[in-house]
This record gives structure tokens, C-alpha cells and sequence, in this order.
């Protein structure tokens, strides 16, 4: 589908218009060239214009009457509503010849938009900033949606042009470079794209063909895509092809399937199993990377295919952030009221993923999740921080903005060394200042409308959903919201930011380091207190164990302690080697746990504690002689 540049000359174009009597590709030019397309079967309609070359623009003219831009196009110079471009793939010379992607297990991902991730908004500016990812330990750039969607700023969620990198980060070889350089430095990219709606702004799909979408399922962003309803063959070979066009095309490494529980398919072969296979077709051999979002928690989308599954890598896991935000924040409200923060909740997700696996859920009055036993650890994303949750905060605060500095410490040292594979939203790592907020640059008709939404769906959390906050909401259509969201790299260098700096990028290298993280074996974990536990690492050898103690509360001493995961392995004791207390990350400095009177844990910060021979007279029997 589109237009295909070959290599002997001309152009070939194809394009699915079943309805329509007559399809010509229009060239602009003045006066405009019309060229007739021949009709295929199932509906397509192609042929070769010799006189196209790439860098042309053109428009496909229905019944020799309107004229709308390619639904497969590469590229839309002026946006949406205009012309698209002819753009010839090949002509990128990559220099990657030897980049062979990355394995789920081990990564840290990265979550960008590239209009914020930088003060300019371009893949070019983005482009400058890998080596300062690389630095801080980031294996995995996950892009959050770039096709094309109408107006000067938005999350790219609302995009109309499946196939067409936006302009307003650059031309479609400006991503490449991008993805280009990633690769020399050693990082994987996977985009986020949405397969379950178009924006309703410049979609000119139903121009071409009303069975592009279904009216028998709802979604709260537009009309459900036409999976497996009548006509739907060529809308499946549409988005099948697109999720390939990023894998061989971009030498993207994997792809990231927004709200799959809205892509509706009751086909045998489910849509999303069918993309996952075209992904590891497209990839000639290179490892690829597939994350789902998945709000029902549905084991079955990281089954693998011959166990009757879909064949994903990984999902996010929202159970995580949502206890994790009521420890930091102590508010339970809207989609929260099902989480307390509790250690065993922290505890349940280092050993099982998810905590919903089928259990009631009050707050959506029905049973979630499903179970995850035999799923491996990485197939399960961890965050703290995300583009939706930091944006419903109502202001757009950053969890380190909402909790205390050394609790955000603690939970950050969790989040990067338990079990999952854990990633961070842009800025992040700094502790930047900069609210992410919801944007979308939107015409006069519909910019009340996106108002609205975003406060109706604020309204679900309780403290928003008053008089005095309603006035407090920044406006989602004000280019000056968009504006604000943008990272200030300068941040960096300031003291406090070093410090959260610091932190991100000590626990990411002992993640990578330490044989009990790196390579998790058997995970356990213990209840001390009202806000204190424990996560135990066995591994193969004795010296390989490991401690996270982590205490989300006041100091607390442990006496007696009668929890045999506080026991050392046989004739060793355990040392604290790693600490957020550590004053290279802002901390007040870091004492041993162990003491005469018992276990000594400090308040709001985690340690990691590794066992040591243990000294013919321990310090701990050395004192009680003394005392004697």
C-alpha cells in the first residue's frame, strides 16, 4: 500500500478504496497531473506512474471528484489535511549493519516525547541527548506515538496518518538518524503505536472506505477499528503492515501497543498475535521487543503463541504504580481506592507481577486480572512514572514533587532493583521540575470539547473534582501548557538533581552488576513493620544473597526479630554495601543494621545489604562482652 519508489523508475501506487468506481493519483503541479489507477481484487486499486519521482507530492482523486491524501503515506510536509510526499526509503544509508536489538531481559526503558523530551522538540535536539541517556544506564528508548495528527502540539495519541512520521519533528530520515545513533550507542528504540482509534481531526480513512471502522464497540477516544467484522481483511493487512513498516523501514526494535483492551478482534487469529509474528518477520533476524498496555491485566497477550496466546514480550504493570503512588502520596482515591501501599502489596508485586489476578475490584465493580504464574519477571514493566499518570496528577506534578525527597529515594531504589523490567519517564532520572501535562493543540469546534474531557475525566479523583481545582486546571488546547512541559537539560547540574541523578545511576549499575539482580532467581519477601519489609534474592551461591530493606515509615527498631529472611547464610553476616542514605545521593549518611540492640532500621530509605564472612568475634558479641 502507498506510494513505493523503484529502483528502475517511477512510482507504484496502491491504495484500498472498495466502494468507489474510479481512483486517479493526482500530482501536483501546475496545472496537476491525474493518473488513472487499474481496479485490483478485494477493492485495491494500483499502478505504476512513470513520471513520479520521490520528493513529488500527490493526493488520490475518488470518482474524478475529491481529492484526500494517501492513507498509507509516508510523509505529510504541510500536516494532515494537505498533500502527501513521496518518500523513497532506501535512499537512508544506515550505518548499523551490525546491530543485533536487545533481549526484554536486563533493560531499562525510557519513556520520551520527542516534542518535550528537549527545548526545540526535533529528533535532531533529541538526537544530541543519547549519550547522557546511555550515561545514566538507559538500554530501551520508548517514543510515545510521532505519526501524524493535525495541529502544532499533541501526545501523538489523536494521530490520523498511521504510516507518516509527524513534521513537526523533523522528515521521516531525521527519525532514522535518530534511531541510527541510538543504535551506535548501544540502545534499542520501540515506538508506541495506537491501533485502536484515529483522531478526530484530519482521519480521512472513511473517505476511502467506511469499513475501516465499527460501530459495534465503543472506545473512549473514537470509533473501533474493523478487525474482524465484514470487509475487514484489508483493515487487518492495513495495521499488520503498518506495525512491519516501523520494524523494516525505521529499524525500530519492537513497538509499544497502546489500550490493547480496546482493539476488539474475535478472529481465530487474533489482531495482536498476527502483528507480533509480522514484527519478528520484519526484523530480519534482529531481536525485537513488544510491550502491551493492557488495563484488564490479560495474561494471555504474553503467552506465547503455541500455548494459545498472542506472543507479546511484556505489559505494563499498573498495580505497581498505583500502590506505589499511595505509599509516596497516602491518597487512595478514583482508580487507587484498590491499593493501600502496604509492604505486602510491594512484596506480592517483587514475586508475582500483578496484584489483581482475578480477585474483586471495587472501583470498577467487577473481577480484574488474570494469573501470572509461569510468566518470567521481565515480562512485567514497572513504573513510578508514566505519560498518563504523571498528567493525572491534575497539575502535572512528578511523584518527587508529591512525597517526601527521601521517600521518593527509597521508592526509586525499589522500583530500579526489584524484579520487572523497570522504566522511566523523561526527566525522571534528574528530578525534573517540569509538570507533564495533557495537550492537544485543537481547532475552534473542537476545542471545547477536549476541555471538557480532560475535566470530566479529572473529576473521578475526589480532590479534583471541586469548585476551587476545576478553576486550577491548566487549559489542555493553551500552547503555553504544551510550553511548560518541556525539560530543562540544565537541571542536571543542580545539586538536588545530581543527587536523584546519582541515585538512578548507582542502582541501575548495580541492577546490571550484581549477579542477584541482573539474573533474579527465587525472590522472597517479609512484612517487619507497618511500613517496613524485606526482599531476599537467594542465589546460587551463598555470597550471591541479597537484602532490600526498604522502610517507608519512621526509624524503626526491629527487637525481637524472629523473621528467618533477616538469617544470614551459614557463617556469614550481613554488611550494608549500597544505602540511599549514602550522602552522594543527599542522604544523612548510613549506619550498620545490625546492632547490639537488634535491628536498627532507618526511616524513609532503602539499603541493600550483602553477606561477608563472618569475623572470628562479631562487633555485635565484642559490645555485649564489653557491656558484660
Amino acid at each position: 500500500m502507498g506510494a513505493d519508489v523503484v529502483p528502475a523508475g517511477g512510482v507504484h501506487f496502491r491504495v484500498w478504496a472498495p466502494d468507489h468506481q474510479s481512483v486517479e493519483v493526482e500530482l501536483s503541479g501546475d496545472p496537476p497531473r491525474w493518473r488513472k489507477l487499474e481496479r485490483e481484487k478485494d477493492g485495491y486499486w494500483a499502478g505504476m506512474v512513470p513520471e513520479a519521482r520521490a520528493g513529488m507530492r500527490y493526493k488520490y482523486r475518488l470518482n474524478g471528484k475529491d481529492s484526500w491524501p494517501d492513507p498509507a503515506s509516508r510523509f505529510q510536509p504541510e500536516g494532515p489535511h494537505h498533500a502527501s510526499q513521496i518518500v523513497d526509503p532506501r535512499a537512508y544509508s544506515w550505518r548499523d549493519a551490525t546491530w543485533r536489538g536487545l533481549p526484554l531481559r536486563g533493560q531499562i526503558i525510557y519513556e520520551l516525547h520527542v516534542g518535550t523530551f528537549t527545548r526545540e522538540g526535533t529528533w535532531a535536539s533529541a538526537q544530541e541527548r543519547l549519550p547522557e541517556l546511555v550515561e545514566t544506564g538507559i538500554t530501551v528508548i520508548e517514543v510515545m506515538p510521532v505519526n501524524e495528527f493535525a495541529g502544532r502540539f499533541g501526545w501523538g495519541y489523536d494521530g490520523v496518518h498511521p504510516f507518516a512520521p509527524t513534521r513537526l519533528y523533523g522528515e521521516p530520515d531525521d527519525f532514522r538518524r535518530f534511531v541510527d545513533r541510538a543504535h551506535e550507542l548501544g540502545m534499542a528504540v520501540i515506538l508506541d503505536v495506537v491501533y485502536n482509534h484515529l483522531g478526530p481531526d484530519g482521519n480521512y480513512l472513511p473517505c476511502f472506505s467506511p469499513w475501516y471502522f465499527t460501530d459495534k464497540y465503543e472506545t473512549d477516544w473514537g470509533e473501533a477499528i474493523n478487525f474482524h467484522g465484514p470487509n475487514s481483511g484489508p483493515v487487518r493487512e492495513f495495521f499488520i503492515a503498518n506495525a512491519g513498516y516501523w520494524i523494516s523501514e525505521f529499524h525500530l526494535d519492537g513497538l509499544r501497543l497502546d489500550a490493547t483492551q480496546n482493539i476488539y478482534d474475535t478472529s481465530e487469529d487474533h489482531i495482536l498475535a498476527a502483528i507480533a509474528r509480522e514484527v519478528h518477520r520484519s526484523s530480519n533476524g534482529r531481536q525485537t521487543i513488544l510491550v502491551g498496555e493492557n488495563e484488564p491485566q490479560d495474561a494471555r497477550l504474553i503467552t506465547p503463541q503455541d500455548r494459545g496466546g498472542y506472543g507479546l514480550d511484556a505489559l505494563w504493570n499498573d498495580d505497581f504504580h498505583h500502590t506505589a503512588m499511595v505509599q509516596l502520596t497516602g491518597r487512595n482515591e478514583a482508580y487507587y481506592t484498590d491499593y493501600l501501599g502496604t509492604p505486602q502489596e510491594f512484596i506480592s508485586s517483587a514475586k508475582y507481577g500483578w496484584l489483581y489476578q482475578g480477585q474483586w475490584y471495587a472501583w470498577q465493580s467487577k473481577r480484574r486480572g488474570s494469573p501470572s504464574i509461569g510468566i518470567s519477571p521481565e515480562a512485567f514493566v514497572t513504573f513510578i512514572q508514566n505519560h498518563d499518570q504523571v498528567a493525572n496528577s491534575a497539575r502535572g506534578e512528578r511523584a518527587h514533587s508529591l512525597t517526601s525527597f527521601s521517600k521518593y529515594k527509597a521508592m526509586t531504589a525499589l522500583l530500579l532493583l526489584m524484579p520487572g523490567t523497570p522504566m522511566l519517564f523523561q526527566g525522571e532520572e534528574w528530578g525534573a521540575s517540569s509538570p507533564f501535562l495533557y495537550f492537544a493543540d485543537a481547532p475552534q469546534n473542537l476545542a471545547p470539547l477536549v476541555r471538557d474531557g480532560r475535566r470530566k475525566f479529572l473529576a473521578q479523583f475526589r480532590s479534583v473534582a471541586t469548585a476551587g481545582m476545576a478553576a486550577c486546571l491548566p487549559d489542555p488546547v493553551s500552547e503555553e501548557t504544551f510550553q511548560r512541559c518541556k525539560l530543562d537539560h540544565d537541571e542536571r547540574q543542580g545539586a538536588r538533581n545530581q543527587h536523584i541523578l546519582n541515585l538512578h545511576k548507582d542502582a541501575i549499575a548495580m541492577r546490571r552488576r550484581d549477579a542477584a539482580f541482573a539474573l533474579p532467581g527465587q525472590v522472597d519477601g517479609a512484612v517487619l513493620a507497618e511500613d517496613t519489609f524485606l526482599l531476599r534474592w537467594f542465589g546460587p551461591e551463598a555470597a550471591e544473597d541479597r537484602l532490600l530493606m526498604v522502610n517507608f515509615g519512621r526509624d524503626h527498631h526491629l527487637s525481637p526479630a524472629p523473621e528467618p529472611l533477616l538469617a544470614p547464610p551459614l557463617n556469614m553476616e550481613w554488611n550494608v554495601v549500597w544505602s540511599t542514605e549514602d550522602p552522594r545521593y543527599g542522604g544523612c549518611g548510613v549506619a550498620e543494621f545490625e546492632t547490639v540492640e537488634n535491628w536498627k532500621i532507618p526511616g524513609h530509605a532503602a539499603a541493600v545489604l550483602a553477606p561477608a564472612p563472618r569475623r572470628r568475634t562479631a562487633p555485635l558479641e565484642e559490645k555485649v562482652n564489653e557491656n558484660v
